[in-house]
């Protein structure tokens, strides 16, 4: 994983998604396939929209609590958060360029 990418987890959830700078959020598990298939696209995007955004990512299967309080029900979930707030939300695998276009709207 890139080290650009922050690991996220029930313990430090509220101290990665409470920045001013727009958090995308990829709630995801080992054994989902399309969570697989974009890990290398979310590298992509932080390496190169490193600043205006941080990716991070949280694992379903070693963090319960988290996942329940967001109302997780399909993976590979992507949030995006801003000031700790939810303002834009994805169900499903995306494209690097639907990703891309999913993200412009949300950073400056």
């Amino acid at each position: 994983m890139s080290d650009k990418i922050i690991t996220a987890t029930d313990d430090n959830f509220a101290e990665v998604t409470n920045s001013e700078t727009p958090v995308l959020m990829d709630y995801w598990a080992e054994w989902c396939g399309p969570c697989r298939m974009i890990a290398p696209v979310l590298e992509e995007v932080a390496n190169e929209l490193d600043g205006q955004v941080k990716v991070a990512k949280l694992n379903i299967e070693d963090n319960k609590d988290i996942p329940v309080k967001m109302g997780i029900r399909g993976i590979p979930t992507l949030m995006v958060f801003k000031n700790g707030e939810v303002i834009d939300q994805h169900v499903g695998a995306v494209s690097k360029g639907q990703l891309m276009d999913f993200l412009k709207k949300h950073i400056s």
